[in-house]
């Protein structure tokens, strides 16, 4: 099978599983995840489609919205690339993605690395910086009836895992805890160079916000 057949079987297989999930982590998020990754990519010695599959499948079973179940995700991806004959080193590649992707709070340490994941890496945590990373944030955040901000709650840089998963603290703080600490876990030159202009724009966001609530302006 041609990489372009799998490459099409999947984006189509994906398109379905994610077709009622939340916004901010619907099909549209995964396909802005693969074009950036592809755009990475082209810049590091890596196996493309690894990255591509690396890609779709990303946020194929999202844990938080399965009970915190890590392992749908790599079982889904598996089943279907076997399915269609995938290389099993391709598979086990792409589990192992999927499996280390995740920001999972600040003093959780990744198990894997290649520079395949690297790069998915990269794409998925440009996603959650910059217009759409804040747009997503906040749709997250109203999913989950949080809160906006609460000047009473700062935000909590030491997170266990599970404490990060269980967190029901307002949205603002997400910048704190997450955000605008991905510019500096960025692997790739071209994820860098693209995070340092989201990350000001963040910044720039969050001066106008504290203005507003202040009513200054």
């Amino acid at each position: 099978m041609t990489t372009d057949i799998i490459l099409s079987k999947t984006i189509a297989f994906v398109k379905q599983e994610l077709h009622n999930a939340e916004g901010g982590h619907d099909w549209f998020h995964t396909l802005r995840v693969y074009n950036s990754a592809t755009l990475i990519a082209k810049n590091e010695a890596v196996d493309m489609l690894v990255v591509q599959l690396g890609a779709l499948f990303h946020d194929i079973a999202d844990s938080k919205f399965h009970g915190g179940d890590e392992t749908i995700g790599p079982k889904k991806a598996s089943a279907f690339l076997q399915s269609i004959n995938v290389a099993p080193e391709t598979i086990a590649h792409v589990v192992n993605i999927i499996e280390n992707i995740s920001f999972k709070g600040g003093n959780e340490v990744q198990k894997f690395r290649s520079p395949e994941l690297d790069v998915v890496q990269d794409a998925d945590r440009l996603d959650a910086i910059g217009a759409i990373g804040i747009a997503r944030t906040f749709n997250y955040g109203g999913y989950k009836n949080r809160g906006i901000y609460n000047p009473d709650i700062p935000p909590n840089l030491n997170m266990t895992k599970e404490e990060y998963k269980a967190s029901t603290a307002p949205t603002i703080n997400h910048f704190y805890e997450k955000l605008l600490l991905l510019k500096d876990r960025m692997n790739t030159q071209t994820g860098k160079q693209i995070a340092q202009q989201r990350h000001q724009f963040m910044l720039a966001y969050l001066d106008q916000f504290y203005a507003e609530w202040r009513g200054e302006r």
